[in-house]
């Protein structure tokens, strides 16, 4: 698993990423509650996440052609550096008529985040190759989100409490810088030439797509799996207070997720490598839909926090599987953009099921809307199973 670090400039990405991603999983918490704390509005609240969103699916596309046409490395850096000075414009936002500050901080720091993903993705197979260098890479990243997902939103918490919002934000800041200075450090690179036809670029992206089967049975089967869970984790709240007694039991059941995607990047980097990514994904979706089943079927902490963990290392390696594959599949000149299309999918699934689930629930019933999360879940993998082509998967 610790192959992809004996690579220098990818041990400097990849501690860019985990300083950047703890700066920003400290704010999860942070954020709603302070807007909370000055509208007392729970729709001014909800309104960040819109925020956050919207860059993703107007811009994502757009973020691929940039990432594919210009120096990746300063793509990365100049994200950054941008990210760094939207969120201190957070520092500001001290009073209601202040809001707006805010919300314009987290729609830049998003556009940064659309324009650094998809430029990181396409880099990383550049750094450490296609072969085992790239499953370790990719285990690796997936063991810094379960720990930052374990650690960081009780510790932004716990910052917010005791020295206050303000200094949040300034660690989210230096957590930006730090990670421009390190991806500085990293090997130049030879510029690619700049096109100036977007049109002409994302034509032949979605070219590209098309003439990939795996990439083109992905796209649909990724952004279901992630609509079902994002469905799925909205109804998470209410089902803890429901069942399990309240908002510590479901801190509980966060911590087992973080758990399960630590264990996760361990499995996933001995069977990346061994297995068809159409039976892995098939396998790893098919035991999600069983451990969401039977998370929201608990009503004790004994049951729930076993299927929290389960949830977490077979939906870490869901989200891992079609990384890797698409990273070897796909020309890495194209691959900024094509990352760039799957990302958008993503944002937009996900905003469709947060929306889809709580509705589905008020209409129907909590129970009603997990067992439909669940089955759309099952159904897109055993999809994944006709129509994934029979590609083998063996890196030696």
């Amino acid at each position: 698993m610790l192959e992809a670090l004996k690579v220098r400039d990818f041990r400097l990405l990849w501690t860019g990423r985990t300083v950047s991603l703890l700066g920003s999983w400290l704010l999860v918490i942070a954020i709603p509650a302070h807007v909370y704390a000055l509208t007392g509005s729970l729709l001014a609240t909800g309104l960040t996440l819109v925020a956050e969103y919207l860059p993703p699916l107007l811009l994502g596309p757009f973020a691929g052609v940039v990432a594919d046409r210009w120096d990746r490395r300063r793509v990365m850096i100049t994200a950054d550096l941008f990210r760094a000075a939207a969120v201190a414009l957070m520092l500001f936002a001290t009073a209601g008529h202040s809001l707006w500050l805010v919300y314009a901080a987290l729609v830049a720091e998003s556009t940064g985040a659309v324009l650094f993903r998809p430029a990181a993705q396409a880099h990383i197979p550049a750094v450490v190759g296609t072969g085992g260098g790239l499953s370790s890479a990719n285990s690796l990243n997936a063991a810094v989100d379960g720990t930052v997902r374990l650690v960081a939103p009780p510790l932004g918490a716990v910052i917010l409490t005791f020295a206050g919002f303000q200094t949040l934000i300034w660690i989210d800041v230096a957590s930006y810088l730090v990670s421009a200075a390190a991806i500085a450090a990293t090997t130049r690179t030879t510029a690619q030439a700049v096109r100036k036809r977007v049109l002409a670029d994302l034509a032949a992206g979605w070219k590209v797509l098309r003439d990939l089967p795996i990439a083109l049975a992905l796209l649909p089967l990724t952004a279901v799996f992630l609509a079902a869970n994002a469905s799925l984790s909205a109804l998470l709240v209410p089902f803890g207070i429901r069942q399990l007694g309240g908002s510590e039991q479901i801190g509980l059941v966060v911590s087992a997720l973080g758990i399960g995607f630590l264990l996760g990047a361990v499995v996933i980097r001995r069977l990346v490598d061994r297995v068809q990514p159409r039976l892995l994904l098939a396998a790893s979706q098919l035991a999600t839909a069983v451990a969401f089943l039977v998370l929201f079927s608990s009503t004790s902490l004994i049951v729930a926090l076993p299927a929290g963990v389960a949830i977490g290392v077979f939906g870490s390696m869901t989200l891992v599987t079609p990384q890797t594959a698409l990273q070897r599949a796909v020309p890495n000149d194209a691959l900024g953009r094509i990352s760039a299309v799957f990302l958008t999918a993503e944002a937009l699934a996900t905003l469709i099921g947060a929306l889809a689930g709580p509705l589905l629930a008020q209409m129907v019933s909590l129970s009603a809307a997990v067992v439909v999360a669940c089955m759309v879940t099952a159904g897109g993998a055993l999809a994944g199973l006709a129509v994934m082509p029979r590609a083998a998967q063996a890196v030696q």
